[in-house]
């Protein structure tokens, strides 16, 4: 009779699963295979957004970027598992935004470093979500995860790149659930894969650790196939309720836009840049205009100095003179312009009166100005930082570094294009950063924007794939709110969105050029997520939270319980009767 030895290690691993499962195991011995499993999560977590290795990005792989990373928390110790926050915090986002270096020198170490801060808290969290629920630890780790992504948009250091959801910007029939839950459900279908492939791989590597336990499979089926048909269940609801409600909104009316890219970055080169980029936008504007556009539309702060500043101040002849061009230009114009400019204003202080600038949109209409739109959710450190008087050192330093502060806007503006008195179209502008949020997509929405035009002046980047990352979170603020999305921008992504999503028309990068784009006009009822924004976001983290208290405190009482019940048995021991 053969005898089989008990020590696991004498089994000969079978099949490919097996090796594979040894093999991940093996890594998971040794401090350098958990690194490396960090640091491919990094890079897959890179690669599924727009990247150098594809302007598009692979989005699949979004649903296995985070497994390595669940599988390593799994296995790691508790003070380790706060140093590979850290590592992965910097890594990946240094990975992913690399292209941070060209927009500002401190960006891309205070970006990294901000991750690094938000990972080394996240990552003991989701360990603990494993050791309080060994089997079910996972799913706390996804509700845990959506949390994450929403509080790191939120505050000053706000910030919605690398959110997992927007890595499936192309798949129309799946993003339309963000209209209901934002892209926080979409996030949790993302990640949820992820967790299911880290548990699965988890369970094999403990089954090789006991093969008398086996079959893997059949195995991990009985104890997940709860989980797991949920998620299946939830994938396929998601696809199912994308392709019905694709296309289910009526639009009022067409809109014929000029999206002008003059491919120029006005804030560099002095006056000489000022008056080469009004050169250039004015000659394809009157190239547009040949084509019966109902708006012209330039991009953020494509003319530099302040229009109605100048106009009122006449301190800087030269500059003076540029707008005064250019209002000449404007006065002959049967059709609005929308123009991207720094609005400088007095304002009264408790020093006087002094100069303030505000990133701005400014319609005219025949030359005169309208309506003006002035930034809210400025860039934190590049374009504001309200802590001048308590960091007065971080301050001068990001002066130092030539950074121009901006005072924050106020009001959630809405534009109508309407000449003549001829219905216009209600649009709003949100300037450059600010379409990556979601909440203010939809403020503009609620205070009655038929149509979100983004101005945005991303070439400084010198970087599709950074332009390609910022342009995929417009195509959620268009199916969040069932509204069509415009990006009027200075070197890319110029591209105009219907409301399902669907990118309609395209202009190629750093292209001087212009496009004509005819989006549909929506005044539908508002969405879920338009009527109340971020809930799911916020019951993901609540839910989380709660599961981690609820595991705690059963956990605590666990001792306490067994030491009642050896006390009560000890004295039932000590009352009976002696013999």
């Amino acid at each position: 009779m053969t005898s089989v030895s008990s020590n696991p290690a004498s089994v000969p691993a079978s099949g490919s699963a097996a090796g594979f499962a040894a093999a991940l195991a093996r890594l998971l011995r040794t401090t350098a295979g958990e690194v490396g499993l960090l640091l491919l999560s990094a890079l897959l977590f890179a690669l599924a957004h727009p990247s150098l290795a594809s302007e598009w990005g692979f989005g699949p792989l979004a649903f296995i970027a985070i497994a390595p990373l669940f599988l390593v928390l799994r296995r790691a110790g508790w003070l380790q598992v706060v140093l590979y926050g850290a590592l992965y915090g910097y890594v990946s986002y240094a990975l992913y935004n690399y292209w941070l270096a060209a927009f500002h020198p401190l960006a891309i170490i205070i970006v990294p470093v901000v991750y690094m801060g938000y990972l080394v808290v996240l990552f003991p969290l989701l360990k603990l979500a494993d050791y309080l629920f060994p089997r079910y630890g996972y799913l706390v780790q996804v509700l845990l995860w959506v949390g994450y992504e929403l509080v790191k948009s939120l505050g000053f250091l706000g910030y919605s790149y690398g959110t997992m959801g927007y890595t499936q910007y192309r798949w129309v029939d799946f993003i339309q659930l963000a209209g209901v839950t934002g892209v926080w459900g979409i996030s949790l279908l993302v990640v949820g894969a992820s967790a299911l492939i880290a548990r699965l791989l988890a369970h094999a590597i403990e089954m090789r650790a006991a093969p008398w336990r086996r079959p893997t499979l059949a195995r991990f089926w009985r104890e997940q196939r709860i989980p797991l048909l949920c998620w299946a269940v939830l994938m396929a609801a998601n696809i199912g309720y994308g392709a019905s409600a694709r296309d289910d909104y009526q639009a009022d009316r067409q809109w014929r836009v000029a999206l002008i890219q003059q491919n120029i970055d006005p804030w560099r080169g002095g006056f000489y840049a000022y008056e080469k980029s009004l050169e250039v936008l004015l000659r394809l504007s009157d190239a547009a205009l040949r084509e019966d556009p109902d708006i012209v539309i330039w991009s953020e702060t494509s003319f530099v100095p302040g229009i109605d500043w100048h106009t009122r101040h006449r301190r800087d002849a030269r500059r003076f003179g540029l707008v005064k061009e250019l209002r000449t230009y404007l006065d002959r114009q049967t059709v609005p312009f929308v123009v991207g400019n720094d609005d400088g204003q007095l304002e009264r202080t408790e020093e006087g009166e002094v100069r303030v600038d505000y990133n701005a949109a400014i319609l005219f209409k025949k030359g005169e100005i309208v309506q003006t739109y002035r930034k809210i959710r400025l860039v934190p450190f590049t374009e504001s930082f309200p802590f001048k008087e308590q960091l007065p050192g971080i301050y001068q330093w990001l002066k130092d570094a030539d950074t121009h502060f901006w005072k924050q806007g106020t009001e959630y503006v809405v534009f109508d294009s309407g000449v003549d008195g001829a219905p216009g179209v209600r649009f709003s502008t949100p300037i450059c950063f600010e379409d990556t949020f979601g909440y203010l997509g939809r403020e503009f929405v609620r205070h009655g924007a038929q149509v979100l035009v983004n101005m945005t002046n991303d070439s400084w980047s010198f970087s599709v794939p950074a332009e390609m990352q910022h342009m995929m979170m417009g195509v959620f603020r268009a199916v969040e709110n069932r509204r069509s999305v415009v990006r009027s921008t200075n070197g890319g992504m110029t591209v105009t969105i219907d409301p399902d999503g669907r990118m309609t028309s395209v202009l190629e990068p750093f292209t001087a050029d212009y496009l004509i784009g005819t989006v549909p006009v929506v005044d539908g009822p508002a969405t879920v997520y338009t009527r109340w924004g971020d809930w799911f976001g916020v019951a993901a983290l609540c839910a989380g939270l709660a599961a981690l208290l609820a595991g705690l405190a059963v956990r605590l009482a666990a001792p306490r319980a067994a030491r009642n019940t050896r006390n009560e048995r000890g004295a039932a021991v000590d009352s009976r009767p002696a013999i």
